[in-house]
This record gives C-alpha cells, sequence and structure tokens, in this order.
C-alpha cells in the first residue's frame, strides 16, 4: 500500500466521520462515528510515521478535496443513512449500525444486507431472481406495447408497425443488458476495492481492526466486554475475519458480488420475452386483425404480471392484476394518443 494514499484515506474517513457524528446528534451513533474518527486519525499517524521513516517529508494538513466536501455537505442536509453506500465507497466504516442485523458468531451464516447500490431489478434472497425477471418483462411489455400503440395510432400500415416493434424490442432489450452490465459491474467494482482495501488493512493492524468493529458492535447493542471478546475472536480467524469486516463494517456482502455477463443477459432476455408478446399478431396475423389481439395479449399479460408481482407485495392478486392493467392500459393510450395526433398534424 502507498503509505501517502492510505494516510489521505484515513484522514478523509476522519473528516467524513466527525461529519457523521454531528448529523447524529444525540443518537448512539454519534458516540460510534466519534471514535471511529479516532481510530482512523490513529491509523493515519501510522501512515504518516511509515513516511517518515521511509525519508519522504511529512504530509501537509489534510484538506478535504471537493468530492469530500460535496459527500459531507449531503450527509449534513439528509443524515449518513441515505448516503450509505456513498459513504462505504470513501472507506466510512460502520454503515451496517443501520441495519437491524445482530453481530454473528464465526462459523454462522452471515446477514444479506439490502443496501442502496442494487438495481431495482435485483431483489434479495430467494425470491430475488423471480422478482427480476418479472420486472423484465413487465418493462419490455409496457414500452414496446406502448410504442406499438403509438406508431399504430399514426399509421394504419401494418409493415410500420412491425419494423417499429422490432427496433423498439431490440433497442430496448441491448439498453436494458447494457445498463444492468454497467450497473453490476460497477458495484462489483466497488466491492473488490473495499474488500481489498480491508484484506490489507487487516495485514497491517490487526488490533485496531478489531477496536472498530467492536465499536461497531457496541453501537448495534453488545455489552462493551463482550463487544470486544466477539471482535477479538473474530479477527483471529482468518478465515472469517474478512468476510466479518466486509459486512459490519462495510455493510457489504461478499457472496453477492454478482456477475455483470449474468446480470445483462438476464435482462436482455427477460426485457426480449415481454417486448415480443405484443409483436407476435403483427407477425402472424395481417389486416386490421393483429392491432385488437395484440391490446388483447398485452392486457392478459400486464394483468398475469401483476397478479404475480403480489407474491412479493403480500397485496390481494387480483387488485395487484388490475392495477398494473389499469396502468399499462393508461401508457397505452396516452401513447395512442399522441401517435394520432402526430400523424394527423404531420400526414
Amino acid at each position: 500500500m502507498n503509505p501517502l494514499e492510505s494516510w489521505q484515506e484515513e484522514q478523509r474517513s476522519a473528516f467524513l466521520y466527525r461529519i457523521c457524528a454531528k448529523a447524529e446528534t444525540g443518537n448512539p451513533r454519534a458516540d460510534l462515528f466519534q471514535r471511529l474518527a479516532g481510530e482512523a486519525e490513529a491509523q493515519a499517524a501510522i501512515w504518516r510515521a511509515q513516511l517518515t521513516a521511509r525519508g519522504h517529508p511529512a504530509p501537509p494538513p489534510f484538506v478535504p478535496d471537493l468530492r469530500t466536501r460535496m459527500v459531507a455537505a449531503l450527509v449534513r442536509s439528509i443524515g449518513p443513512r441515505p448516503l450509505k453506500g456513498i459513504l462505504a465507497a470513501m472507506k466510512v466504516r460502520g454503515m451496517a449500525v443501520y441495519s437491524s442485523a445482530a453481530p454473528i458468531e464465526p462459523g454462522h451464516a452471515g446477514p444479506r444486507p439490502g443496501g442502496g447500490m442494487e438495481h431495482r431489478h435485483r431483489g434479495l434472497g430467494s425470491g430475488g431472481n423471480l422478482r427480476a425477471a418479472v420486472f423484465g418483462v413487465n418493462d419490455g411489455l409496457v414500452s414496446n406495447a406502448s410504442l406499438i400503440l403509438g406508431v399504430a395510432g399514426a399509421s394504419a400500415d401494418a409493415r410500420v408497425v412491425l419494423l417499429s416493434g422490432i427496433a423498439g424490442m431490440c433497442a430496448g432489450a441491448f439498453a436494458m443488458a447494457a445498463g444492468e452490465y454497467v450497473s453490476v459491474r460497477s458495484q462489483r467494482e466497488l466491492f473488490e476495492y473495499q474488500i481489498g482495501l480491508e484484506r490489507e488493512e487487516l495485514r497491517e493492524y490487526p488490533e485496531a481492526e478489531a477496536q472498530e468493529l467492536a465499536l461497531i458492535y457496541v453501537a448495534k447493542g453488545l455489552p462493551k466486554k463482550e463487544a470486544a471478546r466477539l471482535a477479538t475472536r473474530l479477527i483471529a480467524d482468518p478465515e472469517h475475519a474478512l468476510d466479518t469486516l466486509a459486512r459490519e463494517e462495510l455493510g457489504l456482502n461478499p457472496d453477492e458480488l454478482g456477475s455483470p455477463w449474468g446480470a445483462a443477459l438476464s435482462s436482455f432476455v427477460a426485457f426480449g420475452a415481454g417486448a415480443l408478446l405484443p409483436l407476435l399478431p403483427f407477425v402472424f396475423l395481417a389486416g386490421p386483425l393483429a392491432l385488437p389481439v395484440a391490446v388483447g395479449l398485452t392486457g392478459l399479460a400486464l394483468f398475469a404480471v401483476g397478479a404475480t408481482l403480489s407474491l412479493f407485495t403480500g397485496r390481494n392478486a387480483v387488485f395487484s392484476g388490475l392495477r398494473m392493467l389499469a396502468l399499462g392500459g393508461l401508457a397505452g393510450a396516452i401513447t395512442f394518443a399522441i401517435g394520432r395526433l402526430a400523424g394527423v398534424t404531420l400526414g
């Protein structure tokens, strides 16, 4: 590790810890952040000593850069909780205190945090893949059905509608895949970077890491002696120490880094499947019959999507299906009206 860069990171962390402490004034978390600021400053002193021991000049007084000042301003405005993903990316520990998960003993399964870094299509838990697929199908269904209805409102030529629908399906599927790839790739890079830092720090000063971990456990309700005992025990176990630090200090789950290509492919297939459905009548049917059949198929699919989503919301399946049908129908009707108006005006 570069001692100067490490010194700067620790000083930046200490600065942001104190901003978080001020934002949490009157809350037990304020004491946690104040203590973590002290730990960060102590670690910065270690890096400063290494610099001077190697014959380098001592670093000048720390001045926060523009990014750090912007994040600090946001913390002052809205508090640390909504910014915990950004703060974790800037090496601010203790974000796990904003979850209700209790400390875990070595050998037990860890919590599965629901941080703000996840894309809305990726749910957590055993139903996450199904939920993501349903959302992807819904996006493709609503967007391409609306596009087809908009073009149909402007032109009665079925070939134009078919061509527009194919273009919309391909463009939307590739856009969703690209967006999902970038989202998961960025999240994975952040996780890997943060876990790499934890690995280096665990090797450089394990006692300091144990103290930070104990502070977090105290803030989560564990007695001080028990927190210190558990933290020391965890840090002493190399197999679980890094995993625990990532979960408890950063609020990250090393088991959920995700595959960018897998996420992109899943998003592409789900969106494409939904977008294909309203297009099929224009492929297999000729004449004016294609449009009403497409509207009927889309309506049935919207109801089915809404009813399926009720599995995740606990709402009545019929109510959820009708709500989704109404929202999708409204989008399609408005797009059709805009297409009709544009067709009349430009025609």
